[in-house]
């Protein structure tokens, strides 16, 4: 029973750390760039995302979406702010 108890104490941990990726989506046509951590795809190619500096929501007909590192994605986060 102890060991049932620990297993679920343990997947419970796992669970609620570290499943996040962190997005830098760019914009070739402007060059800008935003970075989430959720890409929604939409018809056509098309990605809407939440940008984390400023909680805007963009969709973009063309992008390049490329996963970082959360450090990357903090600096960047937070340097746009």
């Amino acid at each position: 029973m102890r060991r049932l108890c620990a297993l679920a104490l343990l997947t419970a941990a796992l669970s609620a750390s570290g499943c996040t990726s962190y997005y830098r989506v760019t914009d070739p046509s402007t060059g800008n760039e935003y970075y989430t951590t959720e890409v929604k795809k939409r018809g056509s190619g098309a990605v809407t995302v939440k940008d984390a500096a400023t909680g805007d929501e963009v969709t973009l007909q063309n992008s390049h979406v490329t996963k970082v590192s959360k450090e990357e994605y903090d600096t960047n986060r937070a340097g746009k702010k």
